[in-house]
C-alpha cells in the first residue's frame, strides 16, 4: 500500500527512512504548538482552542501535502504571520480576532484561485526579487522585536521610546538562557533543539515556582471558542485589503521559496528548475490555510524545517504524513502547552528571527534603487509594528526609486499597478 501511494522504491527510499525523517521534521517544528497558542492568546483567542486548531490545521496540511503532492514538506501555522495577526491586525489596527480570521480565510481562498487558474506566476512576479528578500528579513526583525518585548528585554521609555529592560529579572534572564540553549543545541545537532530549549526553560520556571504544574497529558480542549468564528463581513472592509494582500503574498512567497529549497535539498527538482507537482503542493498550502481559519488559527504555510527531514532521508509524501499524524497526537498534550510562559518561547522566536535575515546576503547593496527599498521594509516593518505597512512602503519606495533613477524599464506592469494602488491606500485609507 505504501509503495503504491508514495512510490518509495522510485525515490530510493523505504518506509523506515521516511518514518525517521517525519519524526525528525516534527521535532524541529513542534515548537509552533507552544508558540502559536501563546501568541494568538494575546489577541484575545482561547488558548486551548487555538492549541487544538494549530495541531489539526498542521495535520491537515501535512496529510494533503503527503497524500496528494507526495512531497516531504510539512506545514503548520507560520511564524511571522501569526505575529502580524495578533500585534498588527488585532492589537495594532483594532480589528477583532474574528475579522482577522476572516482575512486569513479570504487570503486562503484567493490562494486557491491563484493556483487553480494558473496566475501564480503573475502573482509571484508581481513582487521583485529584491522585495521578496526584504519581506522575509522584515518579518525577521518584526519577530525579533516581539520576542524581546514579550520577554521584557526591551521595554517602553517616555524619552527614547524603547530601552533595555531589567535583564536580571527571572523572565528576561530565562528568555536569554533559552536563546543560548537553542544556539548550543542547534550547533551540536541535538534533535528537537528548539522544542527542547522551550521545555527546559519551562521546567526551570516550574522548579522556581513561577509556573504551576498542571500535568502533561489530558483530553483535548474544546475547539468551540474559535471554530467557524470568522467575521467575513468585517474582513471585506476596504482598509482590510492590505491585510489580506499581506497574508496572501507573504504566504505565497514563503511557500514557493520553501518548496524550492526543500525539493532542491532532496534532489527532486526538475531539470527545468520547476518544483514537481507544484500545483498540488500550493493547493495543499492554501487548503490548510482555509481549514486553519475555519478551525481558529492564523495562516498555515510550508515549513523550511522540512529540510531536516530531507537530510534524514525523507524523499516522499510519507514523511509529511508521519508529521501530520504526530501533530494529531499532540492534541493530547494541551496541559504542557498551557504551562509554557511567554519568556520560554521568546528565545526560540528570536532564534527564528535571526534565521530569516539570511536573505540579506543576496541583496545588491551597491545599487541604491535595490538597497533603499530593502532598508525601508527591514526597518519600518518592526518600527510600524506591521508587516502590511512594511510591504506597502517598500513597494512604493521601490517604484519611486526606479523612476527617479531613470530605471523605469525595470518596472513591470504589475509593479506599476500595485504601487499605485498602495500609494492611494496610504493617502486615502487610514
Amino acid at each position: 500500500m505504501l509503495e503504491k501511494l508514495f512510490q518509495l522504491s522510485r525515490f530510493g527510499s523505504n518506509w523506515r527512512t521516511e518514518v525517521l525523517a517525519g519524526i525528525t521534521t516534527y521535532l524541529t517544528m513542534a515548537y509552533i504548538i507552544f508558540v502559536n497558542p501563546a501568541m494568538l492568546a494575546d489577541a484575545g483567542m482561547d488558548r486551548g482552542a487555538v492549541f487544538v486548531a494549530t495541531c489539526v490545521a498542521a495535520a491537515i496540511g501535512c496529510l494533503v501535502m503527503g497524500l496528494w503532492a507526495n512531497l516531504p514538506v510539512a506545514l503548520a501555522p507560520g511564524m511571522g504571520l501569526n505575529a502580524f495577526f495578533t500585534y498588527g491586525v488585532v492589537l495594532g489596527m483594532g480589528y477583532t480576532w474574528q475579522a482577522a480570521l476572516g482575512a486569513v480565510f479570504l487570503s486562503g481562498c484567493l490562494f486557491i484561485l491563484l493556483s487553480l487558474f494558473k496566475v501564480r506566476e503573475w502573482a509571484i512576479n508581481a513582487i521583485p526579487d529584491t522585495l521578496k528578500k526584504a519581506i522575509a528579513a522584515g518579518i525577521g526583525t518584526f519577530l525579533a522585536l516581539i520576542a524581546l518585548k514579550n520577554a521584557g528585554i526591551i521595554v517602553d521609555h517616555p524619552a527614547t521610546l524603547v530601552t533595555l529592560g531589567d535583564v536580571t529579572q527571572f523572565g528576561p534572564a530565562m528568555a536569554i538562557l533559552g536563546f543560548f540553549l537553542v544556539i548550543a543545541f542547534v550547533q551540536r545537532n541535538v534533535p528537537g533543539a528548539v522544542m527542547l530549549a522551550i521545555l527546559l526553560v519551562t521546567a526551570a520556571a516550574i522548579m522556581f515556582g513561577k509556573v504551576e504544574y498542571h500535568g502533561v497529558v489530558s483530553a483535548p480542549p474544546s475547539i468551540a471558542p474559535t471554530f467557524m468564528q470568522m467575521d467575513l463581513a468585517a474582513a471585506l472592509d476596504v482598509a482590510m485589503l492590505s491585510v489580506i494582500f499581506a497574508f496572501l503574498f507573504v504566504d505565497l512567497f514563503d511557500t514557493s521559496g520553501t518548496l524550492i529549497a526543500v525539493t532542491q535539498r532532496a534532489g527532486l527538482i526538475k531539470e527545468d528548475g520547476q518544483v514537481p507537482r507544484l500545483k498540488q503542493a500550493l493547493m495543499a498550502d492554501s487548503t490548510a490555510t482555509v481549514a486553519g481559519a475555519v478551525l481558529g488559527t492564523s495562516t498555515t504555510t510550508s515549513y523550511v524545517e522540512s529540510a531536516a527531514g530531507v537530510a534524514a532521508g525523507g524523499r516522499t509524501g510519507l514523511t509529511a504524513v508521519v508529521v501530520g499524524v504526530l501533530f494529531l497526537l499532540s492534541i493530547f498534550f494541551a496541559p504542557l502547552a498551557g504551562m509554557i510562559p511567554a519568556y520560554a518561547t521568546a528565545g526560540a522566536i528570536f532564534y527564528v528571527s535571526i534565521l530569516m535575515l539570511f536573505t540579506l546576503k543576496d541583496v545588491n547593496w551597491d545599487d541604491l534603487t535595490e538597497a533603499a527599498p530593502v532598508g525601508v521594509v527591514l526597518l519600518l516593518t518592526p518600527l510600524t509594528f506591521s508587516i502590511a505597512h512594511g510591504i506597502t512602503l517598500g513597494f512604493i519606495t521601490y517604484a519611486l526609486a526606479k523612476v527617479l533613477a531613470g530605471k523605469t524599464h525595470e518596472l513591470s506592469g504589475a509593479v506599476w499597478v500595485l504601487s499605485a494602488l498602495l500609494l492611494l491606500k496610504v493617502i486615502f485609507v487610514r
